[in-house]
């Protein structure tokens, strides 16, 4: 007898929400920061340049005066944020940084997004730029969301006490939403969350640590782009403006069977970060 054939292959089909090669763009390393905590971990911050202008040029001349150096996160608070910076409030502003800086709570041009499907319970709509920025609005006014991993600043009473010398990010999966529009976010951690998610957390109910030898210090922080060019790291956001990250949204908010479909927000979906190849 003539032998069997083999069974022919069956080639699975592409999933049409898994990212292509032209869907990935360089972040410039002079927006992402790069935070070295004193154990020698690292925490990467993409800052949001084009997003909240005013803030971020006072970001970046904290950080070339070396403001963060030495300084703690001195505040973590359960299913709410770390804070890092000066918990004295001693250390004096470098010269040439603004000790108060003008509202950015709210884009001044709402921006074109890959939309979600449906509306959440802060906003009328959400969705993400094309440069990767999960943004809300409500008709008239669009922002920048607060999700977990985003990174705020911090302020007294005045709107425009914020500078970006004390700086926040969520550490819980709920809530935050609420900051949207109160707060300026200035950018999202895109490797090394894990490091201050994990921080032991504070019995006090603001979430500052009452022992100061319990603070997470602060080693430096850096442009990507003040480091050598061998220390640089190198990251790429994925796009949003395709079919590709569409699908993505879709396969999040409507997942298939046996999943029971329960929707899904803008903070849920992926960061959207990968290191250079």
């Amino acid at each position: 007898m003539p032998p069997v054939p083999p069974p022919p292959v069956v080639q699975a089909a592409p999933d049409p929400a898994e990212p292509q090669p032209v869907d990935w763009r360089s972040i410039p390393p002079d927006e992402i920061m790069v935070m070295r905590l004193a154990d020698g971990h690292e925490v990467l911050i993409r800052l949001a340049a084009r997003m909240v202008p005013r803030h971020i040029e006072n970001i970046r001349r904290l950080i070339a005066a070396r403001w963060w150096d030495g300084l703690s996160i001195y505040r973590v608070q359960e299913n709410w944020v770390a804070q890092w910076g000066d918990r004295t409030e001693k250390r004096p502003l470098p010269p040439g940084t603004a000790a108060r800086v003008a509202p950015e709570f709210e884009l001044a041009t709402p921006p074109a997004v890959t939309p979600m499907v449906r509306p959440d319970a802060y906003s009328t709509w959400s969705g993400v730029t094309a440069d990767g920025w999960p943004v809300a609005g409500d008709g008239r006014a669009a922002w920048l969301v607060h999700c977990y991993g985003s990174v705020g600043v911090a302020r007294d009473d005045a709107p425009d006490s914020g500078n970006g010398a004390e700086l926040f990010t969520p550490i819980g999966r709920g809530g935050a939403r609420r900051l949207d529009r109160n707060y300026a976010v200035v950018g999202r951690v895109m490797e090394g969350m894990q490091y201050l998610s994990a921080l032991p957390r504070s019995d006090a109910s603001d979430g500052v640590y009452a022992d100061v030898g319990r603070d997470k210090g602060i080693a430096w922080v850096r442009l990507a782009s003040d480091l050598p060019a061998a220390d640089r790291p190198r990251l790429e956001y994925r796009t949003a403006d395709n079919p590709r990250y569409a699908a993505m949204i879709a396969k999040r908010e409507r997942p298939a069977p046996p999943t029971v479909a329960v929707g899904a927000g803008v903070c849920d979906l992926p960061v959207g970060v990968r290191r250079a190849p």
